[in-house]
C-alpha cells in the first residue's frame, strides 16, 4: 500500500463510535504510520461488516494496538480492546481507552471477571473485540505465538457464539521493539497484517475447562499457521 493510499484511506474509515480522544489518537498516529513504515493489508474482507465479531492477534509490539486498529477500521469495523486497568490511570492514554469504549483488565484481581463481562456485552450489543490472547509480547526468541496464553478469547466465543478472527502482525517488532524506548523509523519498515478464515468452534458448546482450553488451542494454531505462510516458515513443534 503505498503511503498517499494509506493515508487517503483514513478519510475513508468508520468515525462515528470512536469518542473524540480515540478518534483524534487515530487521527495523528495513522498518518505517520502510512509515512513511516510500508503497510500491507490482506484479508479484511474476511471481517463480517456487522455484528459481533472477536478478532485474536499476536502480540510482538507496543505498537500492535496500532497497526491492529488501522486494519479493522480499513476493513469498516471500530475495534474495542481490553486492556490493563492501570493504562487507564496514565494521562491521556486513559482519555483514549475510555472514551473509545474499552475494556480495562484489573489483573490479578477478583475484579477480572468484570472484563470479561464488558467483552461479553460489547460483542453482544454488535462491537468488534480485540484479544491478545497471550496477554503480552511473545517470549519465544524468534517471535512465535507464545506457548503461554489466556482462555478469554475462547470463554467469550463459546458464551456469544461470535466468530473468532485470527490476524497477525509481522513487522512491528523491527519497528518498535519491545524493549525500545523510541520507534526505529529509518529504514522505513514492511508492516503486514493478516486475517485468515473463523476458527471453527461449532463443535463445542459448553465453557468447561476442556472445551475452553481446546478453543484456545485451535485459535493459537491458526494464528501460528496464519504466521508461518506469512514468514514462509515452518513454527517450531510444541
Amino acid at each position: 500500500m503505498s503511503t498517499w493510499r494509506a493515508v487517503s484511506l483514513m478519510f475513508r474509515v468508520p468515525r462515528r463510535g470512536r469518542g473524540f480522544w480515540f478518534s483524534l489518537a487515530i487521527d495523528v498516529l495513522w498518518p505517520l504510520l502510512a509515512i513511516f513504515t510500508r503497510l500491507r493489508f490482506r484479508g479484511g474482507e474476511k471481517l463480517p461488516k456487522s455484528g459481533g465479531v472477536l478478532l485474536a492477534s499476536n502480540h510482538l509490539s507496543y505498537a500492535d494496538p496500532v497497526t491492529v486498529t488501522a486494519f479493522a477500521l480499513a476493513a469498516g469495523r471500530i475495534p474495542r480492546y481490553l486492556a490493563k486497568a492501570d493504562l487507564w490511570r496514565v494521562p491521556v492514554v486513559g482519555k483514549v481507552l475510555a472514551g473509545g469504549g474499552h475494556i480495562p483488565v484489573e489483573r490479578g484481581t477478583a475484579q477480572a471477571r468484570h472484563a470479561y463481562r464488558g467483552a461479553v456485552d460489547a460483542v453482544r450489543r454488535g462491537e468488534c473485540v480485540i484479544f491478545f490472547p497471550e496477554a503480552g509480547f511473545s517470549d519465544d526468541a524468534d517471535n512465535w505465538p507464545s506457548a503461554r496464553v489466556k482462555n478469554g478469547v475462547a470463554r467469550v466465543a463459546l458464551e456469544t457464539g461470535a466468530p473468532v478472527i485470527p490476524v497477525v502482525n509481522w513487522g512491528t517488532h523491527a519497528v518498535l521493539p519491545a524493549t525500545a524506548k523510541f520507534p526505529r523509523v529509518f529504514p522505513r519498515r514492511t508492516v503486514n497484517i493478516v486475517t485468515g478464515d473463523p476458527v471453527d468452534l461449532s463443535d463445542l458448546t459448553s465453557t468447561d475447562r476442556q472445551s475452553l482450553d481446546e478453543a484456545t488451542k485451535r485459535v493459537m494454531r491458526a494464528i501460528t499457521e496464519l504466521l508461518a505462510d506469512l514468514r514462509g516458515e515452518r513454527p517450531p513443534s510444541r
